[in-house]
């Protein structure tokens, strides 16, 4: 289980984005039940997920791991993927905010 998942701060950068949670559990590929267990500290987050967040929310793994709890999984350091990473997270907030405009 992760501890001290900080709940505040990823809603304030969904928000700071335009995103939501359920914009979250798309890009993860998880149901609202999966989404609010992770915001309690009951689910942990896989490395791939990590990678995932920091894309969607234009941030580096490092940060959304440090967000996450003590027991999230880190990067390795290669500054390749976190160029990659913050490309990719600018397509993917690109995309969902499309995606809510759509609605």
């Amino acid at each position: 289980m992760s501890l001290f998942f900080d709940q505040a701060w990823f809603d304030a950068r969904l928000v700071t984005l335009g995103l939501s949670r359920e914009d979250l559990g798309r890009t993860l590929g998880l149901n609202s039940e999966d989404v609010a267990a992770l915001f309690k500290d009951q689910r942990e987050l896989s490395l791939a997920e990590v990678r995932l967040l920091a894309s969607l929310l234009a941030v580096s793994s490092d940060e959304v791991a440090n967000r996450a709890g003590i027991s999230t999984p880190r990067e390795s350091g290669d500054p390749w993927h976190a160029r990659l990473s913050a490309i990719e997270g600018k397509l993917l907030a690109i995309r969902a905010l499309l995606a809510t405009r759509r609605r």
